[in-house]
């Protein structure tokens, strides 16, 4: 059965190139946008008080293939599939391609050539932008702000260890379905780490769990290395070494360094155990 986070199938509507694929009482071809708001919560239904699923980032790409007309639109995430709700104000007509993104975990998009300046915008990682100059230590987007240029990079530079992109957001507040140094969830950390460093990954723990890397027998975990990706069922940390993990975590309410053997006795106690260790590359 086709995974209804990443189908955009109801029995009303379908998209259209899964016409013949699924039964719905309409199939449409559906239109791209662009988003334009910092972070848009992509929602399980159309109401701001529906569960988050996710969140869309500034300058992504979205299908959308119905409105409700009362501000919301249901659509597909160009980027990892991902299904859902969001609301209407959060999109536009796309522009031109990005030219780069941003690499720090937060920088202040400011409304002219100075840091003294009230910001107009707080801008997040792997948000997508517009340079169309440069203005001394600030690049200029086509909606007119000033960008720290050494918190930007080209669309396709990317680091080398995603390990330490994820250890940047220790701190962060966790939240469900967050992907963003505002609030962030275990599998959101995994996939924002993993893209900045150019590996695409799907958004949801069992998602990662059956897609990532090769899968190692439980009983290697003595020797778990820097990368390494352990799994629970609905959770997901990260390896930074022999004994330490990284994860956004509702333990800690944050992301958080932790022993990796106390956390596994820690969840083990509190009823899961590690169900798959997978090893990138």
């Amino acid at each position: 059965m086709d995974d209804p986070r990443l189908t955009p199938a109801r029995p009303d509507l379908a998209a259209k190139y899964l016409e013949g694929k699924v039964k719905a009482e309409r199939f449409v071809t559906g239109e791209e946008f662009e988003i334009s708001d910092v972070i848009a919560p992509v929602r399980e239904r159309p109401s701001s008080e529906a569960p988050l699923l996710t969140q869309a980032l500034k300058g992504e790409r979205v299908t959308i293939y119905d409105r409700d007309g009362e501000g919301f639109a249901w659509g597909q995430l160009n980027s990892d599939g991902y299904v859902g709700w969001l609301p209407d104000r959060a999109l536009t007509k796309p522009a031109a391609a990005p030219t780069h993104k941003v690499t720090a975990i937060r920088t202040f998009a400011f409304p002219g050539p100075s840091i003294k300046l009230r910001p107009a915008e707080t801008l997040v990682m792997g948000a997508l932008v517009g340079v169309i100059r440069e203005d001394g230590p600030f690049a200029v987007t086509r909606e007119g702000w000033y960008l720290p240029r050494q918190h930007l990079g080209g669309i396709d530079r990317f680091v080398g260890d995603f390990v330490a992109v994820a250890e940047r957001f220790v701190g962060t507040p966790y939240l469900w379905g967050g992907k963003s140094s505002f609030g962030i969830d275990c599998s959101g950390l995994v996939q924002v780490a993993l893209n900045a460093a150019g590996t695409g990954c799907p958004r949801d723990s069992d998602m990662q769990q059956e897609s990532l890397g090769r899968l190692l027998g439980l009983s290697e975990s003595s020797r778990l290395e820097r990368g390494d990706l352990m799994f629970w069922k609905g959770h997901v940390a990260i390896v930074r070494d022999a004994g330490t993990i990284v994860h956004a975590n509702a333990h800690h309410m944050a992301t958080a360094i932790e022993n990796t053997r106390e956390a596994i006795a820690r969840i083990k106690a509190a009823g899961s155990e590690i169900i798959a260790i997978k090893r990138l590359g």
